[in-house]
């Protein structure tokens, strides 16, 4: 499949970029949970790029393979970055008064995560959802 390339730089971009994602994991032909797992964990993302660094890129890729379908999606901004990834990736920390729920709560939702980011240097998310077909 095709990789898709959305620029985040406004709140209009999250609809954006959910539904792009959640197209992508229907045409793969992932079930209603997998679709909507993987459009909640990038209206989080997308919703940090926002709050914390203003613009930033999310990368859609789908693969399907004999007997399996994936979509990874790569969340990337040039922002402040972040001091303490094991912190914030703690069950309530917030840097912004917020529940705290948010990179832990896509981890939670996705099979594969991975998180860079340096202060200064900005922050990137890698996350992936994979279905085993029954064919």
């Amino acid at each position: 499949m095709d990789t898709a390339v959305i620029q985040i730089d406004g709140l209009a971009d999250i609809i954006r970029a959910r539904q792009s994602v959640r197209d992508t994991a229907h045409a793969l032909g992932m079930t209603l949970a997998d679709q909507t797992r993987i459009a909640t964990s990038v209206s989080e993302l997308t919703r940090n790029i926002i709050q914390y660094a203003g613009k930033g890129t999310v990368t859609i890729t789908g693969e399907k393979n004999k007997g399996y379908v994936r979509i990874r999606v790569v969340v990337s901004d040039n922002g402040p970055g972040i001091a303490d990834i094991e912190e914030a990736l703690g069950d309530g920390f917030s840097t912004s008064g917020g529940l705290g729920m948010g990179l832990p709560g896509v981890k939670r939702l996705v099979e594969d995560f991975e998180i860079k980011s340096r202060p200064g240097h900005g922050t990137t998310v890698s996350i992936a959802v994979s279905r085993r077909l029954w064919v």
